[in-house]
Parts: C-alpha cells; sequence; structure tokens
C-alpha cells in the first residue's frame, strides 16, 4: 500500500543540494540519465542560485525533463514539511548531517519518503537509526546513507564478492583501499566534527548496539587488525578508520547469504612503511586534540588552517582543495577539483575472502571517487529507489541490503568495474 501511495507524488526525485558542487555534479547525472518522463525538482536556500543550476542543465542536457525549482532550508522543518510528501525519493548533499540533516530524514520517515544521502557521519547514522528506524518501518520508508564513494564500493563489493565464496562456510574477507584523489572541504569539516564528538558517537553506537542486537544463530563481526605487510598484495596495509566496515557489517547482519560465520578487514593499501607511521601518528594527534578542552581551539584553528592551505598529504589519499579558476569553472557555490583533476583521479578496492578452503580475490574500481565517482552512485542510487523492482525492505538500510543487485547493475552501467582476479 506504502509503494502504491508512494507512486502517485507529485515528484519522483526531488535533489537538496544542487546549487553545490557535489549537489551540482548529482543534478547533471540526473538530468543526462533520468527518463524523459521523470518528473523531478532540485532544491536550494536561493532561488536565484537554483536558476543558475538550471540554466546550467539546460545548456548541457537541452533535451532532458528540466526539474522543477524548490525554496526551502534544509534545516526548516515547516519548508521541508512542504516537501518531502511530494516526493517518491529525496536525495540530500547537504552536509555535515550531524548540523543539516536531521529534519529531512525525519519528515522522509514520517511520510514515508524514500532517502539517499552522502553521509559518512556514525553519529549522525546512528541517532537515525535510534530516533527514526522504527517509524520509517512503519511508513515504508528505505532510509539509505553512505550512497557515495563510502560506502557503495565497499558494500557492494563484499555483495559481489559473495557470489564466488563457498556457501554455508565461516568467510573472513580483508578489503585493501588504494586512492588517488582530491576531497572537498565538506569532507574535511565532517572528519574534524567526529573527532570532536567522539565521544557522543560512542554513546550513540552502544545505544544503538543495545537496541539492534546481533543476528540470531550467527556471528557478524568487524576485525581492525593491525598494520602489516601483505606478501599477496605487494603492499602494506594500515587499519581505515571509515564507514565502510559499520556498513559492510550491517550487511552482513542483514543477509543470511553472507554465512554462518562472517568477518570484515578494512585497510588503506599503501607503498611503503613510513607512510603508515606518518598516517597514524596524524590521526593520532588530531584525535588527541580533539579530546582536551583546552586543545580543542587549537584543533578549529587547524581546521581553518587545512582550508585554507591544502593539500593535505597522506600515504593513501592526495587532498587538495580547488583553484578559484576551478571554482568558477564550476559555477557551484563551494569547492571542488576542476574536470581535468578528476580525470587524473582514481581508486581500487581489493577484497581477498577466505573460507571453505578456498580464497577468492576480486577488485572494484573506477574515476575521480570523491565527486564524479559519488555523484554517479548517489544519482544511480536515487534512481534505484524511484524505478526499480527493490527488495520490499523499509527502515534505516545498507546500499546492498536495499537495492542489492539493481544498484550494482545499475552503478556498473555507470562505469565501476567489478571483477573476479582469483577464484
Amino acid at each position: 500500500m506504502q509503494r502504491q501511495r508512494n507512486a502517485e507524488r507529485d515528484f519522483d526525485i526531488v535533489l537538496f543540494g544542487a546549487a553545490g558542487f557535489t549537489g551540482g555534479l548529482v543534478a547533471d547525472y540526473l538530468s543526462g540519465h533520468l527518463p524523459r518522463e521523470a518528473r523531478w525538482a532540485i532544491v536550494g536556500r536561493e532561488r536565484a542560485e537554483l536558476e543558475i543550476a538550471a540554466q546550467r542543465l539546460a545548456r548541457s542536457a537541452p533535451k532532458a525533463a528540466a526539474p522543477e525549482l524548490l525554496v526551502a532550508d534544509v534545516v526548516d522543518p515547516k519548508q521541508v514539511a512542504e516537501i518531502a510528501p511530494r516526493a517518491r525519493v529525496i536525495a540530500s548533499t547537504i552536509g555535515p548531517y550531524l548540523e543539516r540533516g536531521g529534519v529531512l530524514v525525519s519528515l522522509c520517515a514520517a511520510h514515508g519518503t524514500d532517502y539517499v544521502d552522502l553521509c559518512t557521519e556514525t553519529e549522525f547514522v546512528d541517532r537515525v537509526y535510534l530516533e527514526q528506524n522504527a517509524l520509517a518501518e512503519a511508513s515504508g520508508a528505505r532510509i539509505v546513507h553512505a550512497c557515495g564513494f563510502e560506502s557503495v564500493p565497499a558494500d557492494l563489493g563484499v555483495y559481489y564478492t559473495m557470489k564466488y565464496v563457498p556457501e554455508g562456510v565461516a568467510l573472513g574477507l580483508t578489503a585493501a583501499l588504494s586512492v588517488d584523489a582530491r576531497f572537498s572541504r565538506g569532507t574535511l569539516d565532517s572528519a574534524f566534527g567526529q573527532f570532536r564528538r567522539a565521544k557522543e558517537a560512542r554513546e550513540s553506537a552502544e545505544r544503538r548496539r543495545h537496541l539492534e542486537g546481533a543476528p540470531l544463530g550467527r556471528r557478524v563481526r568487524y576485525v581492525r587488525g593491525l598494520p602489516h605487510y601483505d606478501d599477496s598484495l605487494r603492499r602494506w596495509l594500515v587499519p581505515l578508520p571509515a564507514m565502510d566496515p559499520r556498513v559492510v557489517v550491517r550487511s552482513a547482519s542483514s543477509m543470511d547469504q553472507y554465512g554462518p560465520d562472517f568477518s570484515y578487514s578494512h585497510f588503506a593499501a599503501v607503498d611503503h612503511f613510513a607512510t603508515v607511521a606518518t598516517g597514524m601518528a596524524g590521526v593520532a594527534s588530531i584525535f588527541a586534540a580533539s579530546q582536551i578542552p583546552m586543545l580543542v581551539g587549537l584543533l578549529d584553528r587547524s581546521r581553518e588552517w587545512f582550508r585554507e592551505h591544502r593539500p593535505i598529504r597522506t600515504g593513501v589519499h592526495h587532498h587538495s582543495g580547488p583553484s578559484d579558476q576551478a571554482r568558477k569553472r564550476a559555477l557551484f557555490g563551494s569547492e571542488g577539483p576542476d574536470v581535468l583533476r578528476r580525470a587524473r583521479s582514481s581508486f581500487d578496492v581489493t577484497f581477498l575472502a577466505k573460507g571453505g578452503g578456498r580464497t577468492v580475490v576480486t577488485r572494484v574500481s573506477g574515476g575521480d571517487p570523491g565527486y564524479s565517482e559519488t555523484s554517479m552512485m548517489l544519482a544511480e542510487a536515487a534512481m534505484c529507489l524511484a524505478f526499480d523492482d527493490n527488495p520490499t525492505h523499509s527502515g534505516q538500510l545498507t546500499p546492498a541490503y536495499a537495492m542489492g543487485e539493481r544498484l550494482l547493475e545499475r552503478v556498473q552501467a555507470g562505469g565501476l568495474r567489478f571483477e573476479v582476479l582469483q577464484e
């Protein structure tokens, strides 16, 4: 019944954040890939910004369905309440989500509106589960976070790998991520925010574990692991604090086909041990500063310095904000690298699955993860929920559990490569 009501709404997809850099890329992708008969809208605080975005979309895809322009502030309950019931699916690129995402998610849950975002803020995701999951289950809403580079490649990569491993056996799976890309000021803001709220995040995670419980009759866990050299990959692996392991473990907990005993480890792959030591020391220093009240001001000043003077370099990513010229070319209100830099960026994730006396190795790879591929993945997730025949789950879901095979097909068609290296 809920799906039938949902189908009768004014818009198939509504995008919040289209006037920003990443949101603009999502709008570009939707404009070029939506069915001609699709009904969609873009939302922003200023109509002038929306009109600029709409004009750019019309120039780049003159035959595409034009979006309706809706003016609303994502943190204004009254304004958002006028939009949420009208949409089948809402996609949001507006973060930090902990500060600006709660109103939108709560109204989607209340009105049975499907929702996708790029959120990798673990505290926000846990709080949404605690506060909105039951309501979303009752209304039929599907709330799916982390529909970008975090965590679609990891989540669907494991989902894909499970097709090639023996059934019904204990399985240990390791993911090794390698990235050459530039990420946004928004990503930096979210990362610093999570360091500052580490205590609150732990408390929310503990409350969620208590409420959610473990899968019945099965064992599913995340194994953090230690830095080590992997002979098969010929690279150093260092534990990577990211959203990916949480998403993968929740998918495994939700789906019996992941086997009776499933463990997952998530690493960054680097070439030199010195990179491992430097990266861990940097993360530890920022975390320590975030936990000492007298150093929080220093942390804030450090964040402002990083914003102003990027690049930030580690052994895994080469982060750098855009030039003024890039921002002018982009015609958006926030930052991102130019087209040439995005074209030179890439990522790959190698998965090693061991169980039942066999080792299976797979890989997911693609282009620029932070912007081009992320915008494709979020747009495809929104279209997948709007138009495809998906599993009949509701509540807060992972990408693999919510959309599974349909989303896998979509992101492959969108350019991500999934391959078996050893079977």
